[in-house]
């Protein structure tokens, strides 16, 4: 919601403040078309060049997190405490049951109680894998801390190829505005024996391409580029709390305090309540009783 009312303050705040200052919007809404074809199309042709389908089907997706926001909110971050609160609780009771949990979190009746992170793939494979590695006997928690490490770098990088994609296109169009203001200027020479008036219009149409690069730059894209990278960095803290969780458990920490680890580790703007999240894990236990 937000995203739309900043797009709205941008259009209204640059389009009346050049009208109140006795501005023509009939100059700019004639030009604008034919200067969007040139601008936006060629934007559009260099994003598909240096992007491969895969990434242009990804980039175009998170375009959304700049409305949505981030996908993670302070509920589930208690369900994800939760979730780890009661597979702990299970490995350290039951080793030898966790694994039918490990093995197929698509049918696990624990995965199911949280169907938001049992359909996101990269927390369940994040869960699974470490919590396999452990029963493996592959325990040593600085060498699970540095493999988890390096997996939430590669998660980090993958994440950030759309912010990275539109940023770069941001970057460009200022220059693909003067494109389109030359191909004015070109036109504006070639009627060079026209009246002062006429000129004045076409030069002024040729000038809306300078303005269109620069505006969509760094009143549209620049900030989608840059809304997209902090909803990524605010949903990258999710999987950061499922590392700091699982490797308090290698350290054998009781299961309390690994959860209170995760805790204290998740943004103050998403963290649970300390009393909400012991309530919620006492029912937990009661229901396991």
């Amino acid at each position: 919601m937000l995203g739309f009312v900043g797009i709205a303050v941008i259009l209204i705040m640059v389009f009346g403040g050049y009208v109140l200052a006795g501005g023509k919007m009939g100059i700019i809404l004639k030009a604008l078309p034919f200067e969007m074809i040139m601008i936006g199309g060629a934007a559009i042709g260099a994003f598909l060049i240096s992007n491969d389908m895969a990434s242009v089907k990804h980039a175009l997706k998170d375009i959304g997190k700049v409305f949505k926001g981030a996908k993670w909110k302070t509920a589930d971050y208690r369900d994800l405490l939760c979730l780890l609160f009661e597979l702990i609780r299970l490995a350290r009771a039951n080793p030898v049951g966790l694994e039918e949990h490990v093995e197929s979190p698509e049918t696990s009746a624990i995965f199911s109680k949280y169907p938001k992170i049992q359909h996101d793939h990269e927390a369940i494979d994040l869960i699974c894998d470490t919590l396999r590695a452990a029963s493996m006997n592959y325990d040593d928690p600085h060498q699970v801390e540095e493999v988890l490490d390096k997996r939430m770098e590669a998660t980090l990088n993958h994440a950030m190829h759309s912010s990275h994609a539109l940023q770069t296109v941001a970057d460009a169009l200022p220059a693909l505005g003067i494109v389109a203001a030359v191909l004015g200027v070109i036109k504006t020479m070639g009627a060079i024996d026209q009246p002062p008036e006429v000129l004045g219009k076409m030069i002024g149409g040729a000038l809306v391409g300078t303005f269109l690069g620069v505006f969509l730059a760094y009143g549209l894209m620049g900030p989608f580029a840059a809304r997209v990278k902090t909803v990524v960095e605010e949903d990258i803290h999710f999987y950061q709390l499922i590392r700091e969780v699982l490797i308090a458990n290698l350290h054998r920490h009781p299961p309390n305090i690994c959860i209170e680890v995760g805790r204290q580790n998740t943004p103050h703007a998403v963290r649970p309540g300390f009393s909400d999240l012991e309530e919620a894990m006492r029912n937990l236990k009661q229901d396991a009783a």
